[in-house]
């Protein structure tokens, strides 16, 4: 028996000692994510890497290149310089942001806005292609995919969703004006809605920009965001619909400032594990000891739902989320 008692010890012994605090740290990613001022950040896992595409964020006549970041576990983080740049992009000349991510049929493509456009001017939303999320990327159709303004919307801030049907719709707008349009095959323009209709206005109460759609649960997430992007009040809320066209019935805020922490977080994206029901919610805010309106920085936080499928409200952090590799997925 006192051999027994002897061994048992030991091995309780053994299993404290493997669980020594320095085996059961956990990493976060920390926020921001990386360095520089990047705002509205797209975010796409593309096999087992996560990736995300921002907008260069400093004075319209500098914002002329994208940087990509791509990282395997959401902590540590590869910077991809100049992806695009108005050198490839002839028809733009400034302006060049808030970003839009896809991979169809092995290529690469890459939605953006240029040119901060106006009633008779050129620019507008573009989109380019790469074999390789990373780029270099070229420009799809050396024009503006769309150029007019629609129903009040200024084409920029686009984001491109393929329905379970296959269905690639794209949603854009600012103004307070979002419109969705359905892409053709190979992205290179826009086929009409079965009523003939090509553009088709879906704006919810308090709609600002940044319009983002996921699919959860059969339900229809769409969200996007409110206030001024130069402001502390900048923020994000979402509505919850059987379809894809709406109608958007706004539920509520669930992202926006802490005064503790950092003020205008908004214009975001939402990455998705494959395969797993766990959702982050990547965005941009400004610092506190920041007061310049293009000193914005990206960062994540967890998203999660309620038993009813309603998101909670998200509280920003200085830690971020923990560290999360992919694997093979």
């Amino acid at each position: 028996m006192r051999i027994l008692l002897i061994l048992l010890s030991v091995v309780l012994l053994t299993s404290a000692c493997s669980q020594s605090p320095e085996n059961d740290e956990v990493i976060y990613s920390g926020n921001p994510l990386f360095d520089g001022w990047y705002a509205d950040p797209a975010s796409r896992v593309y096999n087992d890497t996560y990736w995300v595409f921002p907008t260069y964020s400093d004075y319209y006549h500098k914002q002329v290149f994208f940087d990509a970041f791509s990282s395997p576990d959401l902590v540590n983080w590869t910077k991809h310089e100049q992806i695009i740049d108005t050198l490839e992009v002839q028809w733009a000349d400034s302006a060049m942001w808030a970003p839009a991510s896809i991979e169809k049929d092995g290529k690469y493509y890459f939605f953006f806005a240029a040119n901060d456009v106006h009633e008779g001017q050129v620019g507008g939303i573009g989109v380019a292609v790469a074999d390789q999320p990373e780029g270099p990327y070229e420009d799809l159709i050396g024009e503006p995919l769309i150029n007019d303004i629609v129903n009040g919307a200024q084409p920029i801030d686009q984001y491109v969703f393929q329905d379970t049907d296959g269905t690639y719709y794209m949603y854009y707008g600012g103004w307070g004006h979002c419109n969705v349009v359905i892409l053709n095959d190979d992205f290179t323009g826009l086929v009409p809605f079965e009523d003939g209709e090509i553009y088709k206005e879906v704006t919810p109460e308090g709609y600002v920009e940044g319009p983002f759609m996921f699919i959860r649960d059969g339900k229809y997430y769409f969200m996007w965001s409110e206030g001024g992007w130069g402001g502390p009040h900048y923020r994000v809320a979402y509505a919850i619909a059987d379809n894809p066209l709406g109608p958007f019935e706004r539920e509520e805020v669930i992202l926006q400032q802490d005064p503790d922490v950092a003020t205008g977080a908004g214009h975001h994206s939402v990455l998705e594990i494959p395969g797993e029901d766990e959702y982050y919610i990547v965005y941009h805010r400004r610092p506190l000891e920041e007061t310049h309106h293009n000193h914005r920085v990206v960062s994540i936080e967890k998203m999660e739902f309620d038993s009813d499928g309603r998101i909670k409200p998200v509280q920003i952090t200085f830690e971020g989320v923990p560290k999360r590799p992919l694997g093979n997925i």
